[in-house]
């Protein structure tokens, strides 16, 4: 249980399921992290049920400031980044695209495309200088492909390959990897609330995934923590499903 051991990682949207579980995780496997999330009473519980070495910080992650300020108290806390799972994301407001409003396409955008942006803006440099890192976008399912009636996320969650495959390029030279993961629909509180959305629900949405169920927030970390360890070392630039078959359909 020692696949991180030495190494520090900061995962953003650390008090949502898929963070904890993932910063749980990578402790177990010797990490140091820093979680960091726009809700302080969220990390406070995370860090509570966490427990160990953790440190938070509050951080909009659409906000350069408060980007750069989690990167600023990373690096005061524990020297380096050696892993980032950029993962902080929202699925906006569910609603055909022509009566999508400007401010709801903009707020999604804010977070899932900016916030992204910004984390490799100013995470990759700290991995620059040490010549290694590797670097985990969260997409999604629906950034491989096109759904109805959330036009923003499905946008914001393409766009992150986009980014993850520019920034790969970019940051061959200095060693540093970077890769996007895509999920399907995981049974956490966002899927609650598209199932809603939606009007439907996880017995209906899950025979679309040939396995037959959500995927769990461990299924995601499981493949997470492997691109965050040295066993993923000559891989970059890359598009991972965790979709139980629905890449096969």
């Amino acid at each position: 249980m020692t696949r991180l051991e030495g190494k520090v990682a900061v995962i953003t949207g650390g008090a949502g399921e898929i963070g904890k579980v993932t910063a749980k995780r990578f402790m177990e496997e010797g990490a140091k992290v820093v979680i960091v999330d726009v809700s302080e009473d969220a990390l406070k519980s995370a860090k509570q049920q966490l427990g160990g070495e953790v440190v938070t910080v509050q951080a909009d992650v659409s906000k350069e400031d408060d980007v750069k300020n989690y990167v600023d108290k990373a690096v005061e806390a524990f020297g380096t980044i050696d892993v980032f799972f950029n993962n902080a994301g929202i699925e906006g407001k569910v609603s055909p695209l022509t009566k999508q409003t400007v401010e709801d396409f903009d707020q999604v955008i804010a977070i899932n495309v900016r916030g992204v942006f910004l984390g490799l803006k100013h995470v990759l440099p700290v991995m620059y200088q040490q010549g290694s890192g590797s670097v985990i976008n969260m997409s999604s399912v629906s950034g491989l492909s096109g759904s109805p009636n959330v036009s923003p996320y499905i946008t914001s969650k393409h766009a992150v390959v986009g980014l993850t495959k520019a920034a790969a390029y970019e940051s061959a030279r200095h060693q540093v990897r970077v890769n996007s993961v895509h999920p399907s629909p995981v049974n956490s509180r966002m899927m609650r609330s598209l199932e809603e959305g939606l009007g439907t629900t996880e017995k209906t949405l899950s025979k679309t995934i040939p396995l037959g169920r959500y995927a769990e927030s461990e299924d995601i970390s499981n493949l997470v923590l492997f691109l965050a360890s040295d066993e993923s070392t000559f891989i970059s630039g890359t598009q991972y499903r965790v979709d139980g078959g629905m890449a096969a359909l």
